[in-house]
């Protein structure tokens, strides 16, 4: 079953079981998958809208932090469970010991030893290897803390 069937599938067990927080977050994400197919003119597989969905977890994990400064702990207990649902759509998260490994075995293969002016060789290649597996900012502190 491709992702998006799942999605619809899940949409509809949503709205069955009367779960407003998981059948509007996975409509919103139904959306945004939509709106770039009808923006590209093509069907979009599954490696094309893992990096949608993970996007809105993204925004949903950049909005925790302003609500945390605003003491809305309501909708903090909102976007964690509509982080939740749209979660289950990622490939696993690689762990910080297996992103330190990447970003080692990557610095090996391009003869990278440290320092910060590497800083953009060895990102744009580790984040190739790690696309849709690990966080962007995760991947930017290990490997500044590899670089020294």
């Amino acid at each position: 079953m491709s992702l998006k069937e799942r999605l619809t599938e899940d949409f509809k067990t949503a709205m069955k079981s009367k779960d407003e927080i998981a059948k509007n977050t996975i409509n919103l994400a139904r959306a945004a998958i939509k709106q770039v197919e009808v923006d590209t003119r093509k069907d979009l597989t599954d490696e094309e809208i893992i990096p949608i969905i993970a996007k809105q977890v993204k925004m949903r994990k950049d909005a925790l932090a302003d609500f945390e400064k605003g003491g809305r702990t309501d909708l903090i207990d909102a976007y964690n469970k509509e982080i939740e649902v749209l979660e289950v759509y990622l490939p696993a998260q690689l762990s910080e010991d297996e992103i330190k490994k990447v970003v080692t075995e990557t610095a090996a293969e391009l003869g990278i030893e440290g320092g910060k002016q590497n800083m953009g060789k060895l990102m744009g290649p580790v984040m190739a290897k790690v696309k849709g597996q690990a966080d962007g900012g995760a991947v930017k502190k290990i490997v500044m803390e590899f670089l020294g």
